[in-house]
């Protein structure tokens, strides 16, 4: 059958192609892709290229389709997975297979497998490793989202605590402790605030320090500090710590100086790291949650800080399969909000130019919806767009009676008015 993608050639080679794609084999699945977020990670992969660990050296004569924030319904089944899938199933899936040791992942490494597609066969690997996550929310972006919102949950998940003399791990943030998330009002930021307020492992305080005034505005509409405090006892603060001399010490104040037990850092800017990390106390964790492209990056910590008082660095990249199940979960039962990180939407001929100029967009995700042709889109701007296109007024009337949130609503909305691609 015929379906279009967007397929990595070489680096910054980005191509929205129509190919055929293959009949599938019995052990593999055809899906209908609906939605795909896309991810920081996609963009350092398209300019990387084959310099990137998940993309194969011969992709130049076998392209990979791009995407891994994606979700959809089940087409045809392979004779293997016929007992556990059927057509007409919503779907999402973890894209960390981590497959016998091996670093290949859809969005990535596949030449017929990924988000940013019409149509796409999900590898016999999808199933074996249990990353076929059938999805029964109401609308298909939530599921796009989890992907992204389970790194932030695993990320809290893998941080850890200690006790002097005793060499057990006490994993997780801690329990009634103070979070600072810095760098931490764009989209996985809030993504990981949303999930701190509503999880079950609270902190009492939590601290989002950010230099861009306009983001922690935003984020404080969304998440009023003194309704906050009401409905769940935390102690939530938004800090421009750009505005201060000294920044650590100011955002040590807001802990009484004591220092923050747990630090994600969602920058990889090396005076970020160190910020981070000179606002730990004692056994702090710091997690170092944005990956780097250079190879070489490097910041300066406090080693005495680490030897003498239990302060500890540690990284996460993507959660696992049980952190997208709890974020299907907690989004299901309507504790957490992942459209919180969505502020664009788009069309499937919008994405490669998305993808290789991400850093220069402003806002957070990038909602991309595969079997329409619409160009990127702030949410903010979608009333300016009707002037073009009277369909974005249904929009954005949805859009702002909801806070200028993405919702389910919206999206009915979309797949209703844009006609197929």
């Amino acid at each position: 059958m015929k379906a279009r993608a967007v397929r990595l050639h070489a680096a910054r080679d980005l191509r929205l192609d129509e190919f055929e794609l293959p009949a599938i084999k019995e052990d593999e699945i055809l899906v209908k892709v609906v939605s795909d977020s896309i991810c920081m990670s996609t963009y350092k992969c398209a300019t990387l290229g084959v310099e990137h660990k998940r993309v194969h050296e011969d992709v130049a004569e076998h392209p990979a389709i791009m995407g891994h924030e994606f979700a959809g319904d089940i087409v045809e089944v392979g004779a293997k997975w016929a007992g556990r899938f059927k057509p007409g199933m919503k779907f999402t899936i973890q894209p960390a297979l981590n497959y016998k040791g091996a670093m290949w992942s859809p969005g990535y490494s596949y030449e017929f497998c990924g988000g940013d597609a019409t149509y796409c066969i999900l590898p016999a690997e999808v199933m074996e490793c249990g990353c076929l996550l059938e999805y029964t929310g109401e609308a298909y972006y939530q599921a796009s989202l989890a992907e992204p919102m389970s790194c932030s949950i695993g990320a809290f998940h893998a941080a850890y605590h200690t006790q002097m003399g005793v060499y057990e791990h006490e994993m997780g943030i801690r329990e009634g402790g103070k979070l600072a998330i810095v760098a931490g009002a764009g989209p996985m930021g809030l993504g990981a605030l949303t999930y701190a307020l509503h999880c079950d492992r609270r902190p009492s305080l939590v601290v989002v320090a950010d230099i861009n005034q306009d983001r922690l505005d935003r984020a404080a509409e969304l998440f009023p500090p003194a309704e906050v405090r009401e409905e769940t006892g935390i102690d939530l603060h938004f800090v421009n710590n750009g505005e201060f001399e000294d920044q650590a010490a100011a955002l040590r104040e807001i802990t009484g100086g004591a220092g923050f037990d747990d630090v994600l850092c969602y920058a990889p800017v090396a005076p970020v790291v160190t910020l981070a990390d000179a606002i730990l106390g004692r056994d702090g964790c710091l997690n170092f949650f944005a990956g780097p492209t250079d190879k070489q990056f490097s910041a300066p910590i406090n080693f005495y800080e680490v030897h003498y008082g239990s302060t500890h660095v540690m990284g996460t990249t993507g959660g696992n399969t049980a952190d997208e199940v709890e974020s299907l979960e907690l989004t299901a039962a309507g504790r957490i909000d992942p459209a919180v990180m969505v502020t664009h939407v788009g069309g499937l001929d919008a994405a490669a130019e998305t993808t290789l100029n991400l850093p220069k967009i402003p806002g957070g995700k990038k909602l991309i919806y595969t079997h329409v042709s619409m160009p990127l889109t702030a949410l903010a701007n979608l009333r300016a767009a009707a002037e073009g296109d009277e369909r974005f007024a249904g929009l954005a009337d949805i859009v702002e009676a909801n806070r200028g949130l993405w919702c389910p609503t919206a999206e009915r909305y979309l797949l209703e008015h844009w006609v197929e691609a």
